[in-house]
Formats: C-alpha cells, sequence, structure tokens
C-alpha cells in the first residue's frame, strides 16, 4: 500500500482516529520508514494500550532502527575511504595506512597513522 494513497485528511480532521493512524504506521513501516512507523505505533499505544499490533510494534521496530542506522553508518564511511583514497592514491597511501578507534565515552573518534 503506497503512503501517497492514505488519506491525510481524517487525520488532520481527528487526531485521534486510531484505526487511520494504525494503517498509516503499516504503510510506514512497509515503505522502511521506521521512525514515522515507531511514531504512529506509539500514539496508538498511547491511546489504546490494548492494541496488540502497536505493542508488538514498539517491541520490535526500535531494534530494527537501530540496525539500519548502524547499516547506514557503514555505508557512509566505506564511501567516505572511497573518497579519501582518491586523494590518497597519488602519494601512495590509502585509508588503510589510518586507524580509527572510537572513544566509548564521548563516542568521537581519534585517527592513528600507521605504515
Amino acid at each position: 500500500m503506497a503512503i501517497d494513497r492514505l488519506p491525510q485528511k481524517p487525520l488532520d480532521l481527528n487526531p485521534d482516529y486510531l484505526k487511520v493512524r494504525l494503517r498509516r504506521a503499516q504503510c510506514f513501516e512497509h515503505e522502511d520508514r521506521l521512525e514515522e512507523a515507531l511514531e504512529d505505533y506509539q500514539k496508538v499505544f498511547d491511546a489504546d494500550r490494548s492494541s496488540h499490533v502497536a505493542r508488538e510494534a514498539l517491541m520490535r521496530l526500535p531494534e530494527q532502527i537501530r540496525v539500519k542506522h548502524e547499516k547506514m553508518k557503514e555505508e557512509m564511511i566505506g564511501k567516505l575511504k572511497d573518497l579519501g583514497n582518491v586523494f590518497l592514491r597519488p602519494f601512495g597511501l590509502s585509508t588503510d595506512n589510518f586507524n580509527l578507534q572510537q572513544d566509548p565515552n564521548s563516542g568521537g573518534y581519534s585517527v592513528n597513522f600507521q605504515k
């Protein structure tokens, strides 16, 4: 189901229209818009604690979002390494000559050169 086909008007008129919000959350999830889906599922669950669909999604989606972000981070680092190699190659270097270490406290990185 395409999200563009889902009517927004009912939610504009009544933000507490749970059936439409739940359906929109399912559409967001289907289209891999997990953060938006999680937000809608949370609103459904807050309004109706008996919604098993929303409860299950709230338990499942945070891990999927974490995995998605990790994959995006790895992809971005790979692209940055490729770009770095373009500039380092004329000097006989590569990004493999540099060691990145993440500080567990701050989340920042330090770069060390190695031959």
